[in-house]
């Protein structure tokens, strides 16, 4: 368990910097001449090492864990975020998502974060699936699994309040909070639909909605072709993508570059990915290059050592 808030925390901003030069880049462009490592400038005009908004409101909650659990408080870091340019990488925002940008609005207005999300179906962008990592560590001991459903929703909720957005986010905190307890990978993906599937049995969710993750949760993602795998900006895209970077790679380069090379939503695929990527392969493994370029790493590594002790035991 030692540095595991680190390993994710730094996998989720790594896979976001890789991702940052190359996004919106066709996935054809990339076969040709793909990522291999940091670059700058290019889409954003950021210089190397350059996280967006997945990572900084992914650190945004992850600084407000550290104090305990208060959503409102969490609504509000993402308003110091948006206002001020509270945790981002150079001190201004240079990248928002549509639905994100109208519910922090909402919460300027002084809106409670409980009420300020998008709940339409066309509001189901990866904007709350690409910061929801850090919940993993607040909920590892948590055998109450409405409650762990109940915290995940509020969070998302905060902006991305559709069924869709918060089942995926579910979905992907359960999976990370499996490989945070040690489970091999596709133990823990097993594990995964065994309990997404009887959870919303027993809730009795829309199963027109549970169909749209039948890829993830009846099926097996990982034995799909790249062809069939979409690396959009949409939160079934985003997720199906990063559960199969992961399923099909032996290290978390492997599985960040795999994310970032799909194209498209090139840094929240990597964030996603990477995420889950450093839980699983450690901190160690993480390219020394790429922990050293990242901008403010001492910053982040400060945060992750103040989460560990807050909430690993």
């Amino acid at each position: 368990m030692e540095n595991i808030v680190k390993a994710g925390i730094f996998g989720v901003c790594i896979g976001d910097a890789l991702g940052v030069p190359v996004e919106f880049k066709k996935r054809e462009d990339l076969k040709k001449i793909p990522v291999t490592g940091y670059l700058e400038f290019m889409s954003w005009n950021q210089p190397k090492g350059t996280w967006s908004d997945d990572s900084s409101l992914t650190l945004c909650i992850a600084d407000e864990l550290t104090k305990g659990y208060n959503l409102e408080k969490i609504g509000q870091s993402f308003v110091k975020w948006n206002k001020y340019g509270h945790w981002t990488a150079h001190g201004r925002l240079f990248d928002i998502g549509g639905t994100t940008r109208h519910s922090i609005a909402r919460l300027i207005k002084g809106e409670s974060a409980k009420f300020s999300g998008n709940i339409f179906e066309e509001d189901n962008g990866n904007g709350s699936l690409m910061r929801t990592l850090p919940l993993a560590f607040y909920l590892k001991d948590e055998e109450n699994i409405e409650k762990l459903y109940q915290t995940i929703k509020e969070v998302s909720a905060i902006t991305h309040g559709h069924f869709r957005s918060v089942f995926a986010c579910f979905i992907y905190v359960i999976f990370a909070i499996e490989l945070i307890k040690g489970k091999k990978r596709k133990e823990a993906y097993f594990h995964i639909q065994k309990v997404a599937v009887e959870y919303s049995e027993i809730q009795g969710f829309n199963p027109k909605e549970i169909e749209l993750f039948y890829r993830i949760l009846k099926d097996d993602i990982s034995t799909y072709p790249e062809e069939e795998i979409k690396s959009s900006g949409y939160v079934l895209h985003s997720l199906e993508a990063s559960l199969w970077c992961f399923l099909n790679s032996e290290t978390y380069a492997e599985a960040v570059l795999k994310a970032v090379n799909l194209g498209e939503d090139t840094d929240t695929t990597g964030a996603i990915t990477g995420g889950i990527a450093g839980i699983y392969y450690g901190f160690e493994n993480i390219p020394e290059e790429w922990i050293s370029e990242l901008v403010r790493k001492e910053d982040i590594e400060a945060l992750c050592e103040k989460l560990q002790k807050k909430l690993i035991a």
